[in-house]
């Protein structure tokens, strides 16, 4: 873990437990809409200990990092070469889940041949939300929690039956997002809603690249990712069964083997 500080104010990356190490590939894990980097903690140990260097980093106003959170997609790309920029970092592969892997798609295109390799999980070229999930956010209640975590996993992962013995994954993500103020979900739920430009940034791709789907994702539906990952030259598609759209925690190894083939 280490803080640096980007336009005055603190920014929180973890490292997988290994020092940061620039003469090694970067791979950069963003996290979705009100989470934080350790919703990455198995991918990032893992591929930091496999000879590449991991940045799982806190976006603005999440968790570790100072506010006030980024309100587009396209501020939260910039931001993030920024902070390459400011770390030395020329090349990186970029990996982003959910609200993140739209992040991930913009940043991509942005950094041209910068992005060494593209991973986009949960994803949809147009991400919708509720609006009972905005209006539960503005209003500072706990229904817009309640509806993430319901939609967010799978059957088993819903049923205790996926993880570590004594763990219940719902309740983790939950008391995840409970952290993160509402105001911030909001901003970011609404960030998502008004992205429009996934299809354009994905005709910018040139390097190689990875869809990654929860088969029960109801969040971001797996059949609705196609038009994505067709617009992208030469990706590759990878469906897990079993697992919703929190497929980090739910199928960690499947996860990790991707993220390897693009760091």
């Amino acid at each position: 873990m280490s803080r640096v500080e980007l336009d005055g104010q603190a920014v929180q990356i973890a490292t997988g437990g290994r020092p940061f190490d620039r003469r090694l590939p970067a791979l950069v894990l963003i996290h979705g809409a009100g989470m934080d980097h350790t919703i990455w903690a198995n991918q990032a140990r893992a591929i930091a200990h496999s000879g590449r260097s991991v940045l799982a980093i806190d976006l603005p106003g999440h968790a570790g990092s100072a506010g006030p959170a980024l309100g587009t997609i396209e501020a939260m790309a910039g931001w993030l070469w920024r902070l390459l920029d400011s770390l030395g970092v020329e090349r990186a592969a970029i990996a982003g889940h959910s609200m993140g892997s739209l992040v991930a798609l913009e940043a991509g295109a942005l950094g041209g041949a910068r992005t060494r390799g593209l991973a986009l999980l949960g994803t949809v070229p147009r991400m919708a939300v509720h609006p009972t999930m905005l209006e539960s956010a503005e209003a500072g209640d706990h229904r817009v929690i309640d509806m993430m975590v319901g939609w967010s996993f799978g059957r088993q992962s819903l049923l205790g039956a996926v993880g570590t013995p004594g763990s219940y994954l719902p309740g983790g993500a939950e008391r995840l997002l409970e952290r993160c103020p509402r105001a911030v979900i909001g901003s970011d739920l609404s960030a998502c809603a008004a992205y429009e430009g996934a299809l354009a940034a994905a005709g910018r791709i040139a390097c190689p690249a990875r869809v990654i789907l929860g088969a029960e994702d109801k969040m971001t539906p797996a059949s609705k990712a196609a038009p994505l990952a067709a617009a992208i030259a030469g990706c590759r598609t990878l469906v897990l069964p079993g697992a919703g759209h929190m497929m980090m925690l739910e199928t960690p190894a499947p996860v990790t083997a991707a993220l390897l083939e693009i760091a």
